[in-house]
């Protein structure tokens, strides 16, 4: 396994804080918003793009390492065609207008889900975006798109049993064949807009992470709300099973 180790940043708050090497974020709420406001669902998603430019430009600014979204849930096909639609347009939208700033800020681009299934213009979007930003040596932004833990256990499970007898499958090994496998361990799972469940996102990842769970829906998260999970983690005392 690979370990767990934090960094201090003294920044927020007025004080040191160990802050997570990784964050992973359940960006829910933006039907919610839009209906709050008498606006459609669109609305909500695009206003919900403009919290991922805030959130992701604050995370860097901060110092964290890995910063994982869930855009795209394995489950999100079961939405009427028309809003996946708007998403997939969304997608579009944020590479196109994004790419070169994440190009710019040394950002590397990973996505982690089967993006193959999307319409073939976003997937070569997809796969342009990820080329451009091969090169890039700074913090890691992860993208999960068209991504179910469950799936991806179980073809992390039937790659192994191809390859290695039983008595040698171990943690080490099933979390080789992750599709997170290069990145830092999970730190800091948040999910906004008052949901309690993690919605088949990073399950073996978050074993031990420290899950946090806002009432704030996705559009309205900013970096305040970031810099107040930042100081409820550095809070929190992280034993892994210990004492």
């Amino acid at each position: 396994m690979k370990g767990h180790l934090v960094s201090t940043v003294p920044v927020i708050a007025g004080r040191d804080i160990a802050l997570p090497r990784h964050v992973a974020i359940i960006m829910d709420g933006n039907g919610r918003w839009a209906k709050k406001r008498l606006l459609p669902r669109a609305a909500g998603h695009k206003a919900g793009v403009e919290a991922v430019r805030r959130v992701t430009r604050h995370a860097r600014a901060i110092g964290i390492e890995a910063l994982t979204i869930y855009a795209f849930s394995s489950e999100n096909w079961r939405r009427p065609e028309e809003e996946i639609g708007d998403l997939m347009g969304l997608l579009r939208l944020f590479i196109r207008s994004d790419l070169a700033e994440l190009v710019r800020e040394n950002v590397r681009l990973k996505i982690i889900g089967d993006h193959r299934r999307f319409p073939k213009d976003v997937v070569a979007l997809i796969d342009d975006a990820v080329a451009r930003c091969a090169a890039n040596t700074g913090p890691i932004l992860a993208i999960a798109l068209n991504y179910g833990a469950q799936a991806e256990l179980v073809r992390a499970a039937q790659r192994l049993a191809e390859r290695l007898p039983p008595d040698q499958i171990d943690a080490a090994a099933l979390e080789s064949e992750l599709e997170t496998r290069d990145l830092p361990p999970l730190d800091l799972l948040i999910r906004t807009s008052g949901e309690h469940r993690l919605s088949n996102f990073l399950l073996w990842q978050a074993a031990y992470a420290e899950l946090l769970f806002v009432d704030t829906l996705w559009p309205d998260f900013g970096a305040a709300d970031l810099d107040a999970a930042v100081v409820a983690f550095g809070s929190r005392n992280r034993r892994f099973g210990g004492l």
